[in-house]
């Protein structure tokens, strides 16, 4: 964008000077300010203090978490629309108080008096004597002779107001969601050389990613004012108006106004009708856009190193009213429907790589006209046709997408990025997708046509004797009956296994791996774990064989098809891969790729702690497995005995999920199953001795046990705990929250300590897991968003308080 200068005519820019905010002491009726030692609470959600003429209010604004944010709002309006928040990526939770003290200090404080957050601000040569909220919507810090020495409008979060600047080195910050006010993926910069950029940000962390709009003013640019009269526009230090981004708006008498970076990334200026004022009708009572930097954001972000507009494997398109909105293409779902900016995962398994099994037949084409996802291209084809560029992306499992336009084919690379639909685009996308009645695997079409051309030229080779072909079709017959009774003999006539895509072993295969079953890593009430070694498996031929005991009794062959069929049908980083299997005769065994680190109990027990880094990894690591094995199979599956023992670690300590020995398989139309108690003492959540329900929150119960295990290193249940009331973790640990005394927890843990935020934050999480009554219990993936940051934790109540009250 080239830089922009307005001649104005020289009455003009006076007017627009004359309108821009310049003073930094206040005229304000002293009955409206608030003297030293006032203060608010959450426990009273209508308080709040007032600005004089009742157009804006300071205090608290409860959340969807049900925690807090100090903020300003439209107080007059039905919206209450928030234009400003002190706390925004830490909220308050309920007892909070924020109070002017009687030293001049304006301070957020939690219920125990531990600072959240604190206006700060040089000192002067004279004291902080009141404060006050203005007609503006600027909260201020003033002295006796009005002095401002900390004003609201110097931290802008998302929005500015009239007579407010945004001078140079200053950000508005983008909500995450219209919902959630933490700070989001998108920024309008005043940047210190000039220039006014709008960026997208390297979400989560605070650094601008690219840029996507700019004025491109670099060593001109010195200033945003937004002014009196409704103007937006950016001047040099000269006061000379360098662009203009808004103006010809209604007077700031008759209309509240404001301008902000929305959660989408769009910078807009809103205007809204003061009741009573005689404003134009044709203003309908409700913020309406007066301008949009940039008018279509789903075609300005084109580039970086981020998603785009939308989430990855999403496109971004504008609707009616010209705001754009996020879709998953046709194949695909979003991570979390209830954040439409998230990623979309797609609803099917992916391509086979295998030479063996390239699955052409299993895959085709959804068109979307009109769309693209520029950033994902490697490879580029032309002149090609549209049925060309169909069967050469249909030939490489790579391949997610293909473009066709106007004889050009781009094969797009997963996971695909800046994803957009409109008019402009042109072409065609071909989406490839699973066919709905495709099998997860290869059934090798071509060996089977080669069996039955044999016995077709086999039988006109014959066919000139009516004797040789009876006796062609009795030898056919028979070989047909020895090779089904061999199969069915290799496989204990069990047509189960026939449909899992694993490697099928035979028990000699595995006792020679074994060593005939020497080196045993370890035991269960169903098997005995050994080590062994295979040419089979590929980079490290080593692996585990859990050899199944007492296997002829009902309940053991049910573990066995349970734990084949649960887990060949999952594939994630976080669970321990299936190799394969043995299913002959009695034997039932189970071969899993080899985890050389050992279980998390070994790595989280003994003498010398693991790093409070690495438990945050493990912990992360474990809380998106479960998640996964909850949402995201096709078969929701309730792993029902998660504890240390049952964590692995790979090479580089990455956390696995191991042994579904134990899981109950849910249909996709169900939501809990009800069966015998199973899992491990100190772990079981309580539902399963009340003969309730059981639900997918047993395994919630279960990590959050873990979790503060993880925390305190140290075991749930601790016979010779240095105090009574040590012994059971789950207590001691809640006590300690309630008495705020969490560094208990962590004695002897430097590293931990330093990081009491999140140690804190981590506690609560567990806590919430325990909770006795299931439906308080977050869901995995809340549990996610929580550890991440992008949920907000509460405090949680005992976790026994529920069942008490019963």
């Amino acid at each position: 964008m080239d830089s922009l200068y307005f001649p104005f005519p020289p009455l003009l820019l006076l007017l627009l000077l004359f309108l821009s905010p310049s003073s930094t002491v206040i005229a304000q009726n002293p009955n409206s300010n608030i003297t030293l030692g006032k203060s608010l609470t959450t426990h009273n959600g209508h308080s709040f203090w007032s600005s004089a003429s009742g157009d804006f209010a300071f205090g608290f604004r409860q959340s969807g978490g049900g925690d807090y944010l100090l903020a300003i709002w439209f107080n007059k309006i039905v919206e209450q629309t928030l234009v400003w928040s002190a706390n925004r990526d830490k909220l308050a939770p309920g007892g909070s108080t924020v109070i002017l003290t009687t030293s001049g200090q304006l301070a957020l404080n939690d219920p125990g008096g531990k600072q959240i957050w604190a206006a700060t601000f040089t000192t002067t040569n004279q004291s902080v004597s009141h404060a006050a909220l203005l007609d503006t919507g600027n909260f201020v810090l003033a002295t006796n002779d009005s002095e401002i020495v900390w004003q609201s409008f110097d931290y802008p979060t998302d929005t500015i107001l009239p007579s407010q600047n945004l001078n140079q080195g200053n950000s508005l910050i983008a909500s995450y969601t219209e919902t959630n006010y933490s700070s989001g993926r998108f920024q309008l910069n005043m940047q210190s050389d000039g220039n006014l950029v709008l960026y997208t940000r390297n979400f989560p962390t605070d650094l601008s990613s690219h840029s996507y709009w700019a004025t491109n003013t670099v060593n001109f640019g010195f200033q945003l004012v937004f002014n009196l009269s409704g103007s937006i526009y950016l001047i040099a230090q000269n006061k000379t108006i360098l662009n203009t981004l808004s103006s010809n708006n209604p007077p700031t008498r008759n209309f509240y106004q404001r301008a902000i970076v929305e959660h989408d990334g769009v910078f807009r200026h809103y205007v809204y009708p003061k009741s009573g004022s005689g404003s134009n009708s044709s203003w309908a009572e409700a913020w309406s856009v007066s301008i949009s930097i940039p008018s279509n954001i789903c075609m300005a972000i084109s580039d970086g190193t981020d998603s785009g507009a939308c989430g990855f494997n999403s496109y971004c398109r504008l609707g009616n009213d010209q705001r754009p909105f996020c879709t998953c293409p046709p194949g695909y779902a979003l991570f979390d429907p209830n954040d439409v900016i998230q990623s979309c995962k797609p609803t099917f398994v992916s391509q086979s790589c295998d030479e063996s099994s390239r699955e052409i037949d299993n895959f085709d084409f959804v068109p979307l006209e009109n769309a693209d996802w520029p950033q994902a291209d490697y490879g580029h084809f032309q002149p090609v046709d549209e049925d060309w560029c169909r069967n050469e992306c249909l030939r490489d499992c790579f391949c997610a997408a293909a473009i066709f336009r106007n004889g050009e084919c781009w094969k797009k690379k997963f996971p695909l990025s800046f994803g957009r639909m409109d008019s402009s685009v042109g072409g065609r996308a071909l989406i490839k997708i699973r066919r709905d009645n495709s099998t997860l695997q290869s059934q090798n079409p071509d060996k089977k046509c080669k069996n039955k051309t044999m016995i077709v030229v086999g039988s006109v080779l014959l066919g000139s004797s009516l004797f040789l072909n009876i006796l062609l079709l009795l030898l056919t017959l028979l070989i047909g009956y020895r090779f089904t009774k061999g199969k069915s003999k290799a496989n204990g006539g069990d047509p189960f296994i026939l449909g899992v895509n694993l490697r099928a072993f035979s028990y000699e295969e595995l006792n020679k791996a074994t060593g005939g079953f020497t080196e045993q890593l370890g035991s269960g009430a169903f098997a005995t774990v050994y080590k062994g070694t295979l040419d089979y498996v590929k980079d490290n031929n080593l692996v585990a064989v859990k050899k199944l005991e007492n296997i002829v009794s009902e309940g053991g062959e049910q573990e066995f098809k349970a734990e084949v069929s649960a887990i060949a049908r999952t594939n994630h980083k976080n669970l321990v891969k299936l190799v394969g299997f043995c299913n002959e005769g009695e034997h039932r065994m189970l071969v899993y790729e080899f985890m050389e680190n050992g279980s998390l109990a070994d790595f989280l027990f003994r003498p010398s702690k693991p790093t409070w880094y690495s438990r945050i990894q493990l912990v992360l690591g474990i809380a998106r497995g479960l998640s996964y094995l909850h949402e995201e199979c096709s078969t929701q599956i309730i792993h029902c005995d998660i504890k240390p023992q049952n964590i692995l670690l790979d090479n580089c300590f990455g956390a696995k999920i191991a042994d579904f020995g134990l899981a109950k398989l849910l249909n996709k139309d169900q939501t809990r199953t009800t069966t015998a108690i199973r899992g491990t003492k100190g772990y079981v959540a309580p539902e399963w001795f009340r003969c309730l329900p059981i639900t997918v929150k047993v395994d919630v119960y279960s990590f959050g046990i873990l979790l503060l295990e993880m925390i305190c290193c140290r075991k749930n249940f601790e016979l010779e705990a240095e105090n009574e009331d040590e012994m059971i973790l789950s207590d001691w640990v809640y006590d300690c929250m309630k008495e705020r005394k969490m560094e208990k927890l962590i004695r002897n843990d430097e590293e931990a300590r330093s990081d009491m935020k999140r140690v804190e934050k981590y506690v609560m999480i567990g806590i919430w897991c325990i909770q006795e009554e299931p439906s308080l219990r977050p869901s995995m993936k809340k549990v996610i968003q929580m550890l991440e940051g992008a949920v907000e934790v509460s405090t949680p109540p005992n976790p026994s308080s529920f069942i008490s009250a019963i």
